[in-house]
């Protein structure tokens, strides 16, 4: 029985492998995918968090039977904008300022402004076709910091006009009112019809510098608004993970994308580099290499079937505290797939577009997901029972 057993974890093996050793590119076959809405593009801005967190709405919309919608990210950023300049000023210019944000300042808006379909604001109010948020970043930065150096020794009650006319002349203004498909609303009473309960969301998060099963504000500088994550162990992380996707749930997912192992053109793992590097005939492939030659062959091993590291709890905090995972990018969990070795990745909405291999779509290890998640938002519903009881939801 026991060799037997042995014999048959050895052909395991063999046929894990056979997909690096023969040097084959993925092949992907979904195993449980949900419903998204088309994919977007954020082309040259920093509005990730923006793009992927109206598209987990929507897909929250479809789950709900609510239809599919396309609604406006330039509404929810206009208002973060503007928030975020009273809080700089208000802090004395000792808070992040810059385009990057985090799902809190998409679930804030909706809450307290309402939400608009994306034909009532496009945002393209600057003789731009895609968007571009250099110009008005620079100037917006520019505002606030001039208003910092004011020599009146007080602010003047003009101030916050002045910034929202920046933010206006580039996004458009903020409607007050609108008609959609014939009938009129406001922002807020459109949100309020699409049935979004704002505080059935949460936030999740795993680092061991502050107690599991209570929330704090993750140290980032894009988490500005200081919104709170609950924390769990990694284990419960990727356990809500999977179980939110196999009971009907998607996923807002904050990552570190500036891996190297995180290909340009659909694939992401954490390559067992030190492995591969001391592995027979690869080990004189990788000698004298310099970091930045290293990594290019990093990007060419990701887009094959190779070894990964196992991620545990302290290598995630290791690398939150060197900086090696920082807060670079939001997209959307929305299934699961296996590879052609029935390895399990994560199929993922990101918003640079359909020009990559998979049409905008990428696929993540769980390796990945374990070591690089940042936060993930979520319905508290999608949580299985044993772990929110834990957090008292």
């Amino acid at each position: 029985m026991k060799r037997l057993l042995i014999a048959g974890l050895l052909l395991a093996a063999t046929l894990t492998n056979s997909s690096a050793q023969n040097g084959e590119e993925y092949t992907f076959t979904p195993v449980k995918e949900l419903k998204i809405t088309p994919i977007q593009n954020q082309n040259r801005t920093g509005t990730c968090w923006a793009f992927s967190g109206i598209a987990y709405l929507e897909s929250e919309l479809l789950r709900m039977g609510k239809g599919e919608y396309n609604l406006s990210e330039m509404f929810i950023v206009s208002h973060s904008y503007k928030d975020q300049a009273a809080k700089y000023v208000r802090t004395h210019g000792s808070l992040n300022f810059e385009q990057g944000g985090s799902f809190e300042d998409v679930l804030y808006a909706v809450k307290h402004y309402g939400v608009i379909p994306e034909s009532v604001m496009d945002g393209l109010n600057y003789g731009e076709d895609m968007h571009v948020h250099s110009e008005l970043v620079s100037a917006a930065s520019a505002y606030v910091n001039a208003i910092l150096k004011n020599p009146n020794g007080k602010l003047s009650t003009a101030w916050k006009k002045g910034f929202d006319g920046i933010i206006d002349a580039y996004l458009g203004e903020i409607p007050g009112k609108f008609s959609y498909k014939g009938k009129e609303y406001t922002p807020s009473g459109f949100a309020k019809e699409l049935g979004l309960n704002i505080d059935d969301y949460v936030s999740l998060t795993s680092f061991t510098h502050e107690p599991f099963y209570k929330p704090f504000a993750l140290e980032i500088p894009d988490n500005w608004r200081w919104g709170m994550s609950y924390n769990v162990p990694l284990n419960e992380l990727m356990e809500v993970i999977k179980h939110a996707i196999n009971t009907g749930y998607t996923v807002a997912w904050a990552s570190d994308v500036s891996e190297a192992g995180f290909s340009r053109n659909g694939v992401a793992v954490v390559p067992d580099v030190k492995a591969i590097e001391t592995s027979g005939s690869d080990q004189e492939r990788w000698t004298g290499l310099n970091q930045r030659e290293k990594n290019e062959e990093i990007r060419k091993l990701a887009e094959k079937p190779c070894r990964e590291l196992t991620i545990t709890q302290e290598m995630r905090q290791e690398a939150y505290d060197n900086y090696q995972t920082t807060d670079d990018h939001g997209m959307q969990i929305y299934g699961i797939a296996k590879d052609q070795d029935g390895k399990e990745f994560f199929m993922i909405k990101n918003s640079w577009g359909t020009d990559n291999k998979y049409k905008g779509i990428w696929y993540v290890s769980e390796s990945f997901v374990a070591y690089k998640t940042m936060s993930i938002v979520i319905h508290k519903n999608a949580i299985p029972s044993a772990v929110r009881a834990k957090l008292g939801l």
